[in-house]
């Protein structure tokens, strides 16, 4: 009995972060934030190998 409300339990925190974390990317991509990480990704990557 213990472990089926455990199990419960660790599966409705799981969903709670999950939904979380698709709300935060959704707010992220509705202010253009996605551009803005491709950009600063690109640049480290390219000062690390030296190009840039």
């Amino acid at each position: 009995m213990r472990t089926a409300v455990t199990a419960r339990r660790l599966r409705a925190i799981r969903l709670f972060i999950f939904v979380i974390s698709i709300i935060f990317i959704l707010a992220g991509w509705y202010r253009g934030e996605i551009r803005t990480v491709l950009i600063k990704a690109t640049l480290i990557c390219l000062e690390c190998i030296g190009i840039g």
